[in-house]
């Protein structure tokens, strides 16, 4: 399992390539509706210089960017924070699936969800192998987990969170079976099975 230092990001919180409108009350030349958080997770103000964005509210925003503006340059600055557009969240489905991609992701996304999204694991999947990997404090971790065991109820079916990635394994018995199955027919002969 993965540290629970990890949540689904608030929906009032800032995440980079959101688009913003600024409002400066009397400064034309600050007020825009082009500002985006950039990869960094800061948005670039003229005056105010490089903020800090990712991670805080718009409300929180508003607050530094008045406290920024008001001690060199306007007096009792008034600042208006909307966020204009929301960048849109994803994560991966790879490995033994019927239809892999990368998939919007929503809060309450589960790993069994996640898996239908992607048309369910293929008849070769091994399910007791399917890891989710994941950026944790800057690091990139993985947990393995059994389907069979979170469709019993014997284990939690885990979070899906914005840029995880879920790889179902292959099983390589099934797999033989499987390829064995499709070429008999074709010797048109009987075997013998001990």
């Amino acid at each position: 399992m993965f540290p629970n230092t990890e949540a689904w990001p608030d929906e009032d919180t800032l995440r980079p390539g959101d688009q913003l409108s600024i409002r400066v009350l009397g400064e034309p030349e600050l007020t825009s509706d082009a500002y985006v958080v950039d990869a960094s997770g800061s948005v670039q103000v003229p005056l105010a210089g490089s903020v800090p964005a990712a991670g805080r509210t718009s409300a929180q925003l508003r607050e530094e960017l008045v406290k920024r503006l008001g001690e060199r340059f306007i007096r009792d600055p008034q600042v208006a924070v909307i966020v204009t557009e929301r960048r849109r969240t994803t994560f991966a489905v790879e490995g033994d699936v019927r239809e892999p991609g990368v998939f919007e992701a929503m809060p309450g996304t589960s790993l069994l969800t996640a898996i239908a999204q992607a048309k369910s694991p293929t008849d070769t999947a091994s399910l007791d192998e399917v890891m989710i990997f994941r950026v944790v404090g800057g690091q990139r971790m993985g947990a393995r987990f059994n389907v069979d065991d979170i469709r019993k109820g014997l284990a939690a079916d885990p979070q899906i969170l914005p840029g995880d990635t879920v790889v179902v394994g292959r099983s390589g018995l099934k797999s033989a079976w499987k390829q064995f199955l499709q070429a008999a027919p074709a010797f048109n002969l009987f075997y013998i099975f001990r």
